[in-house]
């Protein structure tokens, strides 16, 4: 572009009268800004937040939710939790009518319980008792009957309260892993625990680094700092290494035969 035509033709005036540039001015006018540049810095940083929470792609049958983030701790406001914007489905048409034929009204709200904490949970984030009973119509207190009734049929239902362990008893992540060194198969422990194959490859990522540390004589203390685990689970990871350490699966895990030794021995 030549300054003569930008010129004649006041091409410049023209680039500034479009959404972006009325928005970065409304913005600096809003806020008393002096200085244009740091209009538009919050031009692109509420341009971020509205990809991030806003411009959802769906499909049918889908809602656009925001939950609280999977890794938010226990016990922090929710006003003040990081949230998530979730795809979930609400209703897969061929899929849920079958369950509805096939085990009523009940079993199919469990079903969406299900597949709706799934999908939130592989989108690093947690559905609650209320935002399930939100969801599906219903109260807080059915959707807790039905997750009883789940876990009663042996399900592992991943909500808010489940992922941070409010109860007694082993972690949710101990328990999969339990699952994998008594030799069940991804396919099966997807299935009883409600986790997808990524989620069980990512517990299995951490527990190798605490069982590798261990095993090479760092203390709790070093492996805690190391891998910014709390002392509970590191206990109960390093618990289940003494149990299942003589095991195929935990010697496959933290011992993998070299890619030149398996091709030896098949040759």
């Amino acid at each position: 572009m030549t300054r003569q035509n930008d010129t004649a033709y006041g091409i410049k005036r023209l680039e500034s009268k479009n959404a972006r540039a009325a928005i970065i001015q409304k913005i600096s006018a809003d806020f008393n800004l002096r200085f244009p540049i740091v209009a538009e810095a919050y031009y692109q940083q509420i341009s971020t937040y509205f990809q991030q929470h806003a411009d959802v792609q769906l499909t049918s049958g889908q809602i656009c939710y925001e939950a609280v983030a999977a890794e938010e701790p226990a016990g922090k406001h929710i006003a003040l939790a990081k949230k998530v914007s979730c795809r979930l489905t609400l209703n897969d048409v061929q899929e849920d009518l079958q369950v509805l034929a096939d085990y009523g009204l009940a079993g199919l709200r469990r079903h969406r319980i299900l597949r709706l904490t799934q999908e939130a949970y592989d989108q690093d984030a947690l559905l609650s008792y209320e935002d399930l009973a939100v969801l599906l119509t219903t109260s807080p207190a059915t959707v807790k009957r039905d997750i009883r009734a789940l876990k009663q049929d042996g399900y592992f239902v991943m909500t808010r309260g489940a992922k941070h362990d409010m109860g007694p008893g082993l972690s949710h992540k101990t328990q999969i892993l339990e699952l994998y060194f008594k030799a069940y198969t991804f396919t099966e422990i997807e299935k009883k625990t409600n986790h997808s194959e990524r989620a069980v490859y990512r517990y299995l990522t951490d527990f190798t680094q605490v069982a590798t540390l261990h095993h090479q004589g760092f203390p709790s203390a070093q492996i805690r700092l190391i891998s910014h685990f709390s002392d509970r689970l590191i206990r109960e990871y390093l618990a289940l290494y003494e149990e299942y350490q003589h095991t195929e699966r935990m010697t496959e895990l933290l011992h993998p035969e070299p890619v030149e030794k398996k091709t030896e021995a098949l040759s």
